[in-house]
């Protein structure tokens, strides 16, 4: 397209009362995006095959959304109940080798708790279910993430199977852990710590006071669904309708 002509759909959009204008750009036809640029098209995100671009046409700054900024990591603290033990790994090719909950990034589409269960069967080969959301670390300008933020979510999972068989692409160790000997280490990270210490008080307290758990409630959008986490309502408080 002549650039007189692109100008001219440019100001046919703006008279049509569009406020912004979207070009989705296949990488082999990478050839358009200097054209676009010259008319004032922007990159917004990119895929593996593709780029996305946008053009603000209303007025003030552009009040498009942002693209994702954030990646998900999610860890699985899998605790045996009946032995007092906890499910650690120390990752291999690390300066320090300090032991830590298994875990890694959330693939697109996946649940956090799948996420978990994944990850630990992944570098583990423990099999283990999901029981409840323990914490969430938030962290900016993340080395880690390209610059980003970062959300670190560990998950208490339940074991299924106990015999370890770890992934030594990925693991240096892996071993069942007294939960009290991990409390008292320093050869850990200062979140394992914490959390572990969050579920000492657990096992001792009841696992009530510390658990976030989750249920899946339907979406304002016609056939989806979405996962709240939260402490648990008692079921009375879900059916009533008042405030009696």
């Amino acid at each position: 397209m002549a650039k007189e002509n692109r100008l001219a759909a440019v100001q046919k959009w703006r008279s049509e009362g569009k406020v912004a204008v979207w070009l989705h750009i296949p990488i082999l036809q990478s050839r358009f995006i200097a054209p676009a640029a010259s008319l004032g098209f922007c990159f917004h995100h990119a895929e593996s095959d593709s780029s996305v671009l946008s053009l603000w046409l209303g007025d003030g700054p552009s009040r498009l959304p942002g693209y994702a900024t954030h990646q998900v990591g999610v860890a699985g603290a899998v605790f045996d109940e009946n032995t007092g033990k906890i499910l650690v790994v120390q990752d291999r090719n690390k300066l320090k080798n300090m032991w830590k909950f298994p875990g890694g990034l959330s693939e697109p589409g996946e649940d956090i708790g799948d996420t978990a269960v994944r990850e630990v069967f992944e570098e583990t080969g423990i099999k283990s279910e999901f029981r409840s959301l323990l914490s969430i670390r938030q962290q900016h300008t993340h080395p880690g993430a390209f610059g980003k933020s970062d959300m670190y979510i560990i998950c208490r999972l339940k074991p299924y199977s106990f015999t370890v068989n770890f992934c030594q692409h990925e693991c240096l160790k892996c071993e069942w852990m007294d939960l009290s000997d991990l409390v008292k280490t320093k050869n850990t990270t200062p979140i394992t710590s914490r959390v572990a210490r969050l579920l000492l008080y657990g096992y001792r307290e009841g696992f009530d006071k510390i658990d976030l758990t989750m249920e899946e409630l339907p979406a304002v959008y016609t056939g989806l669904f979405y996962k709240l986490y939260h402490k648990k309502l008692p079921d009375n408080y879900k059916t009533m309708t008042g405030m009696d």
